[in-house]
């Protein structure tokens, strides 16, 4: 019923194409565009995709990695969350979104809580005619064993050459008699949004199964680790296509598959792949040195909204806010400080937080590095040698607290409570000896700063990047600072150790000094 529902005859259906072609016509689209899309305005059929996947096919394996229960990754979602499990909605999404997850994915078999094997089913390529092979790191993360099983049937052991879980990749080699079939790399930074993509893989154990579809995004920050670029598409991928590729048409890898966002484990048109360069570039190091040696600077960074780079004097919202910085660390012995923004590194200009890991991972170690900061209202030039980022480098925390419920007293109508910093609340909240300010113990629920992430047991070093020492002193920078005329206020806070800024808007503090 409900084929015949959706039926159109074949007159109907050539004069939806003229008319389509017509608007297309009318929009600027070419020929190709019509060959594609209205195939009876040209007289050509629709392309298919079957050489490019006749072509490929045999590069594509399945990965099955037997691990044991107390190991895998389903067990391991109870206890921790962590880049390799479900996250919470990307930044950007809206609320309603927040009960969907993104989802690292593969097919899990066995019995959970019983001490037996249970293998992970994923997918990977063949990258070298010598037999290695790419997939993602948390389909074979904790394996006691590793086979790869190819279209025609034939199976083979793989050992772990290298992971990388800062990208979730992994290479593997198996052995054999002969060369094997493998992919091409394509260039995923010249893929554009709209281009058709092909995701092949091993989805809930359905091996060599193709899907189509086109890159939706590029550019995604899923929040998953540091070095986050997705592709994203929307061709469907679902559990078990982890760490199988995505090709172009022109049977290139521009993307392994990786994460999708779903409420349920199921495709829903939102995908994510590794992109094929920045794949390209772990999976060499990988093969070579079966680890992967990345820049590093030593500063902990915060993102630039506008309401700091009001407060630094800064032309527009960008670059990244210098939070802390590493003793010792390449960017301590070049000089760069706390409240520097850096601008750029190497000329490349760094619009948003996230893009410095990734220019300075690309960098390579013992290159002095051009880094441009913003410092008291101008531009200055630093020269940081690179270094090489250490297995446990220091990274900015982000923690969660609960916001105290009851009302609290007013001090100085900004709706912040604060008491001295002694010896035993530094104890206590874990604040180093070289740390000084406030400590925050209460703020009112109308408070301007009640939307901030500034949390009870906060200490608050400066204001307006001048210290505080008591609470009377606080209390006064926040009113100077509403009676200065500035848009906004800027502090810096430090919480169990780790230093942060936060900026607000200065209006509804007026506006609270005006009512009070």
């Amino acid at each position: 019923m409900l084929a015949l529902a959706f039926h159109l005859s074949r007159p109907a259906i050539s004069a939806a194409a003229v008319l389509l072609g017509l608007a297309i016509l009318a929009s600027g689209c070419t020929s190709a565009d019509l060959q594609l899309l209205a195939p009876s305005v040209t007289g050509r059929t629709l392309p298919t995709f079957a050489p490019v996947v006749q072509g490929v096919m045999p590069t594509v394996v399945n990965v099955s990695a037997t691990q044991r229960a107390s190991k895998t990754a389903a067990d391991q979602d109870e206890l921790r969350s962590g880049p390799a499990t479900d996250q919470s909605a990307p930044s950007g999404l809206p609320p309603s979104a927040l009960d969907e997850f993104l989802r690292r994915f593969f097919e899990q078999q066995g019995r959970k809580g019983v001490p037996f094997h249970s293998t992970a089913l994923g997918s990977g390529f063949i990258v070298d005619p010598n037999g290695y092979v790419v997939t993602d790191d948390h389909v074979v993360e904790n394996a006691d064993k590793i086979m790869i099983t190819f279209q025609q049937g034939g199976q083979y052991p793989a050992r772990v050459i290298g992971r990388d879980a800062l990208t979730d990749l992994a290479l593997l080699k198996i052995d054999t008699e002969r060369p094997l079939p493998h992919v091409r790399w394509g260039d995923s930074d010249t893929a554009r949004v709209g281009d058709w993509v092909l995701a092949i893989g091993n989805p809930f154990g359905l091996d060599n199964t193709v899907s189509s579809g086109i890159i939706s995004a590029r550019g995604r920050d899923i929040h998953a680790g540091p070095y986050d670029d997705f592709l994203q598409i929307d061709a469907a991928i679902n559990r078990g296509n982890s760490g199988g590729p995505t090709f172009d048409l022109n049977g290139d890898v521009i993307g392994i598959n990786t994460a999708i966002y779903s409420p349920n484990g199921g495709s829903v048109g939102i995908g994510f792949a590794i992109p094929a360069n920045l794949a390209r570039r772990v999976v060499e190091q990988l093969k070579a040195h079966g680890r992967v040696a990345r820049g590093w600077l030593g500063v902990q960074i915060q993102q630039v909204t506008p309401e700091i780079a009001e407060s630094f004097g800064l032309p527009k919202a960008a670059g990244a806010l210098v939070a802390g910085v590493s003793a010792e660390g390449p960017a301590a012995r070049a000089g760069l400080a706390q409240g520097d923004i850096i601008l750029s590194v190497n000329g490349r200009d760094i619009s948003r937080m996230r893009e410095l890991p990734l220019v300075v991972a690309e960098t390579a170690i013992g290159e002095t590095a051009v880094v441009k900061v913003w410092r008291r209202n101008a531009e200055t030039t630093l020269r940081p040698v690179i270094g090489e980022l250490p297995e446990r480098p220091e990274t900015l925390e982000t923690r969660q607290g609960e916001r105290q419920g009851q009302r609290l007293e007013r001090q100085g109508a900004v709706g912040l409570k604060f008491v001295p910093l002694t010896q035993q609340r530094r104890q206590r909240l874990r604040v180093p000896d070289k740390v000084n300010g406030v400590v925050v113990t209460g703020i009112d629920e109308d408070s301007p700063f009640a939307d901030l992430d500034l949390l009870p047991g906060d200490v608050i070093e400066a204001i307006n990047q001048r210290p505080v020492i008591s609470p009377e002193d606080a209390i006064t920078r926040l009113q100077e600072a509403a009676a200065s005329g500035r848009r906004s206020v800027l502090m810096l806070i430090n919480r169990h150790g780790t230093d942060h800024y936060l900026a607000t808007s200065l209006d509804s503090i007026g506006q609270n000094r005006r009512n009070g």
